[in-house]
Order: structure tokens, then C-alpha cells, then sequence
């Protein structure tokens, strides 16, 4: 008599078991409540991610329409002595063009590169996280400069996670972006050995990515002309 090999041990049990199905002891669970606790009464979904994009050292600046954040920007690179900052995204570089803001849109130099500026997808409330897409995003201006700005509007934030999938399947449908990434404040790790003493925090910023992430978040409830 032949040996009965593990192979087919497992396939006769799986076999069985779709024979002799048992009833399900679970009917009563209930998948569609939301299994988070409730935003904190009278704080909005801005207000909310506001508060967990700073907790993850996230540098937040509200400005009131487009304009307010074109003055922002502007006094932003004039303190900060930027002449290397990149942008590679078609819209933006027109937008940026459009108001004498000087960038580099070309992909050389990077070595030179002091801080890119990029839009994103959506901006999750209960994360303080920002998606980015490989659709709108280069993958290299999101990781590689030390200082990474990023573009949103008010409109463009959600409650969940599963929200901003909603927004993608929405914007791309089948033609999902090959990658989608979740930011949630500036790199950091604890990967690297300090000589901190053990009970100190041993967190080092900007060790595999930028070391600040600056978003600047323009209300759009009141439509201008300029983006």
C-alpha cells in the first residue's frame, strides 16, 4: 500500500471540511460599526488632524485662501535662503510660475536639492497622515530632500484610512498608482545606535528621509483664481 503523502493528508482534510461545513457560532458580529472611538465632541475632522500631524513633529500652516498661502511660501523661502528647492509636478510648476516663485523642475542636481514641494491625495484626520501617489508624486521628492512641503486643501481631508482609498478608487479606478504612501511626520527611527543613556529617547529625525515635513493646508470653501 502506498505511503499517503503530507500533501494529501492536507488536501483530504480540506476536502472534508467543505463536506461538512459547520454552522457559523459568529452570526451576531456586527462589520460595519466603525471600531474607532469618536473624534472628540465639537473638534472637526481639521481640527483633528491638526492637533496628531503636529504630535508627529508635522509642521502645520493654515492659510485662509491661495493667496494667504502664496505670501506664506514666499516669506517661508526668503527666511530659510532656499535656491535649490525642486518641483516636478506639471500643475504646481504652472501654479508656481504664475506667481514668480522660482523652482527647479529639472532632474539633475539633486545633490543640490534643499526642499521639494509636492501636492498629495488625501489627509487622514485620525493619523495626522498625509497619502501621496506615485499618480501625482515623485517617489524621490518625497524621501530624498530634507525638507519636504506639501500642498493640500481643506476638502481633501478625510476621517479614515478607508476613506482615502475611497478617493483613490474614485480618482483612478482600475488604474490604481503603483504606489501609495502613508506620511505621518518627518523621518525618524530608533534604528541607529547613540550615546544617549537608555532611558533617554533615542529617536533620530531624518535619518531615512526628510527631516522636516511642512504642510501648508489652504481652506478652499471660498473659491480664488490663483490655484
Amino acid at each position: 500500500m502506498d505511503q499517503i503523502t503530507s500533501k494529501e493528508k492536507i488536501l483530504k482534510k480540506v476536502r472534508l471540511a467543505l463536506n461538512f461545513k459547520q454552522k457559523n457560532p459568529y452570526l451576531n458580529i456586527d462589520l460595519e460599526s466603525n471600531v474607532f472611538t469618536p473624534f472628540p465632541v465639537g473638534e472637526s475632522l481639521i481640527e483633528n488632524f491638526a492637533k496628531n500631524f503636529t504630535s508627529q513633529h508635522g509642521q502645520f500652516i493654515a492659510c485662509d485662501n491661495q493667496f494667504d498661502f502664496i505670501d506664506k511660501l514666499l516669506t517661508l523661502i526668503e527666511q530659510r535662503r532656499w535656491k535649490y528647492m525642486f518641483c516636478w509636478e506639471d500643475d504646481l510648476q504652472k501654479k508656481l510660475k504664475d506667481v514668480t516663485i522660482t523652482f527647479i523642475e529639472k532632474k539633475e542636481q539633486l545633490e543640490k536639492i534643499q526642499a521639494s514641494i509636492t501636492t498629495c491625495e488625501a489627509l487622514i484626520s485620525r493619523r495626522g497622515s498625509i497619502l501621496v501617489s506615485s499618480a501625482k508624486n515623485s517617489r524621490v521628492l518625497t524621501i530624498w530632500p530634507s525638507v519636504h512641503i506639501v500642498v493640500a486643501f481643506k476638502s481633501q481631508v478625510v476621517s479614515e484610512v478607508k476613506d482615502a482609498f475611497t478617493i483613490i478608487r474614485n480618482n483612478y479606478g482600475r488604474n490604481s498608482p503603483s504606489m501609495l504612501s502613508f506620511i505621518t511626520g518627518p523621518s525618524r527611527t530608533t534604528d541607529i545606535p547613540t550615546d544617549r543613556p537608555i532611558e533617554e529617547s533615542n529617536v533620530v529625525i531624518g535619518a531615512q528621509g526628510p527631516q522636516e515635513l511642512i504642510l501648508f493646508l489652504i481652506d478652499d470653501s471660498i473659491k480664488d483664481k490663483l490655484i
